[in-house]
């Protein structure tokens, strides 16, 4: 039972490796980095969860979060988890050797059935550290689960992940950074960067002949929480979703967890910011339809297979909040969206 039981470790392991050597073999001149995620399961499904907002060294219920998420895990038998950013608090990480980064990362997602690759992007308070050490390889060595880059598209088959660099297209985190220090390194100018990005994120999503389209984020898009929606990217990003049959768009940043519906298109709007610290008590209503919000902690699963995509959202305590499910149709036949109420 022993040998049989490390026989699987191992594999994990490997896979994990594999997915690695595939990011840092993956060009970096050429477009978006590209990450082939392969799904051993045989039914065609992929199961992911999905956190943000969470490094705080186990401190604000992240730890009790990350119990839950391991239950869960188990339980969906899930192919990788994706951070939505805000990875490390109050001001990233310090350098590769930051001992936060096992304090609030390694130390803390023990479970086995996380033992599975992160993909994560990076957050406004990640942007406050030294952001190169967080998306250096040398934290790999560290913790082989940890895949951060800027931009990149995860191929899992039957559906793109396009992860955002959200943080550089708040223009106040430039303009009026309020004492903070964000690292702009390899990102200013900013006006050339969110141009190539928005060029590079275009093409990619036309190319892409996956059953779904997800992009990732940290930012708000839409949301009734604290940060509310985020102007640059409903100016800027939104276009690019919209022409692209994106299905939906998930993010962070708002330390809750919501979905909204958009009103003028097929997207559906996810935050998962609920990873740490959380209770904002702020709602503010958008023009976009609403249809669940909870100003508290928990996670979010998602699975996908070629017909459907379902979500669902859970508590501190592992209880099911809300689920949501969407049939895959052809992008000329999205489903019906509300116009009106």
């Amino acid at each position: 039972m022993a040998n049989g039981s490390a026989a699987v470790a191992s594999a994990k392991v490997l896979a994990i490796l594999g997915v690695v050597a595939a990011v840092l073999c993956a060009p970096a001149a050429a477009g978006l980095p590209r990450v082939a995620h392969e799904s051993a399961k045989d039914d065609g499904k992929l199961s992911l969860l999905v956190v943000g907002d969470w490094g705080r060294k186990g401190t604000y219920n992240q730890s009790r979060v990350a119990e839950q998420m391991g239950r869960v895990g188990e339980k969906l038998d899930i192919d990788f988890v994706i951070s939505t950013g805000d990875n490390f608090y109050e001001t990233g990480l310090t350098g590769v050797d930051d001992q936060a980064f096992e304090l609030s990362f390694t130390n803390i997602y023990t479970a086995e059935s996380l033992q599975k690759p992160w993909y994560l992007v990076l957050g406004n308070h990640d942007y406050k550290g030294d952001v190169l050490a967080q998306l250096s390889p040398v934290l790999r060595k560290i913790d082989n689960r940890f895949i951060c880059m800027r931009s990149f598209i995860v191929d899992a088959e039957i559906v793109d992940f396009f992860f955002v660099d959200t943080t550089p297209f708040q223009l106040k985190y430039w303009t009026h950074p309020k004492g903070d220090h964000y690292d702009w390194r390899e990102v200013a100018p900013r006006g050339k960067y969110i141009s190539n990005l928005l060029k590079e994120l275009d093409v990619a999503m036309k190319k892409s002949t996956a059953k779904w389209k997800i992009a990732v984020g940290h930012h708000t898009m839409r949301s009734v929480s604290d940060h509310g929606d985020t102007t640059e990217l409903v100016q800027l990003l939104l276009p690019v979703l919209k022409d692209n049959g994106i299905d939906f768009y998930i993010n962070g940043h708002d330390h809750c967890l919501e979905h909204i519906s958009s009103r003028d298109s097929p997207i559906q709007y996810f935050t998962s910011g609920g990873g740490s610290k959380a209770w904002r008590g702020v709602f503010q209503p958008n023009k976009d339809k609403l249809q669940f919000f909870y100003d508290g902690q928990g996670f979010m699963s998602v699975q996908l297979d070629q017909d459907q995509a379902d979500f669902v959202f859970y508590d501190v305590d592992g209880h099911i909040l809300y689920q949501y499910s969407q049939k895959s149709l052809k992008k000329t036949h999205h489903p019906s969206y509300v116009t009106d109420e």
